[in-house]
């Protein structure tokens, strides 16, 4: 297991890097071809006293913590899910205090029969908005090429970070077309940009946000018709367990990071749907 100390001197360069230059990408950084235009159908209002539900995974701590506890403060429902929800302390103060808008339940996004176990249990309730937000990186130290690479990370970390959003989007899709927002969020990193790339470290981790980015943008192209938007949203270096070994002045409040998720969410249509932002609203390139 790797030191949140090794672990930071790998990331420092990487992020100094990031907040240098990729900060500065505006839209004009999807250099691809406009895809051919495709009719969605209206939104649809929301009926009066209605209360939209999201899905937050990994929200035991950090940045899926802050997301359940902004949205139960919205008064929204809220579903959050741990792998071992009896370590989750804070989340469980959140439900307990919650007058039942927020339900915790055990998942480990891996486990692909747990997720269609779990969309069974919410089968015919909506979902408004998906937020994939459980990730790992696999740890600086173990993806060091000719040094250190712990091949096998590649299989653990991609059905983490790529396989179980996606399936998590393909279990709760008739959850989200039940919904009023019709909105799946995924927390990407600046880390999946392949035309920021400017140093060799992070091969897993980076690989499998840009693969998420990938799968992602072709699930937006799919879902577009059905009126649901597609997110990838990069919330920069987060003062989180995670980034623990970095200095405290690199990183951002993890209820900023909460805050922007949720703005940039709030804004994503058809129209923008499949789009790669960072933190403050700003486009980085592919």
């Amino acid at each position: 297991m790797i030191t949140t100390r090794r672990l930071a001197i790998v990331l420092i360069p990487v992020l100094i890097l990031a907040s240098s230059g990729l900060t500065t990408a505006h839209a004009g950084a999807h250099t691809s071809a406009e895809p051919a235009p495709v009719s969605a159908p209206a939104a649809v209002p929301r009926p009066e006293g209605y209360v939209p539900t999201v899905l937050v995974t990994g929200a035991n701590r950090g940045i899926g913590l802050e997301l359940a506890r902004q949205y139960a403060a919205r008064g929204w429902k809220v579903i959050g899910t741990a792998r071992r929800p009896a370590e989750a302390k804070d989340l469980n103060a959140l439900a307990a205090g919650s007058d039942g808008r927020v339900v915790v339940e055990a998942l480990d996004v891996m486990d692909l029969a747990a997720i269609d176990a779990l969309a069974r249990k919410y089968a015919g309730k909506p979902v408004d908005i998906l937020f994939n937000n459980a990730g790992v990186t696999g740890g600086g130290a173990n993806q060091q090429f000719a040094k250190n690479m712990q091949w096998e990370l590649f299989d653990s970390v991609n059905r983490t970070n790529v396989v179980g959003p996606l399936k998590l989007a393909e279990a709760f899709l008739p959850n989200l077309l039940a919904g009023y927002e019709k909105k799946i969020s995924n927390v990407s990193s600046s880390q999946g940009s392949i035309a920021s790339t400017k140093t060799g470290t992070l091969y897993v981790y980076r690989s499998s946000k840009a693969a998420l980015n990938m799968v992602m943008v072709n699930l937006a192209n799919q879902l577009k018709s059905k009126g649901i938007a597609v997110a990838l949203i990069d919330p920069g270096p987060v003062d989180t367990d995670m980034m623990a070994g970095l200095p405290k002045k690199m990183l951002r409040p993890v209820t900023t990071a909460g805050s922007d998720l949720i703005r940039i969410t709030d804004q994503i249509t058809v129209a923008n749907t499949g789009t790669y932002w960072t933190f403050d609203g700003t486009v980085l390139p592919w």
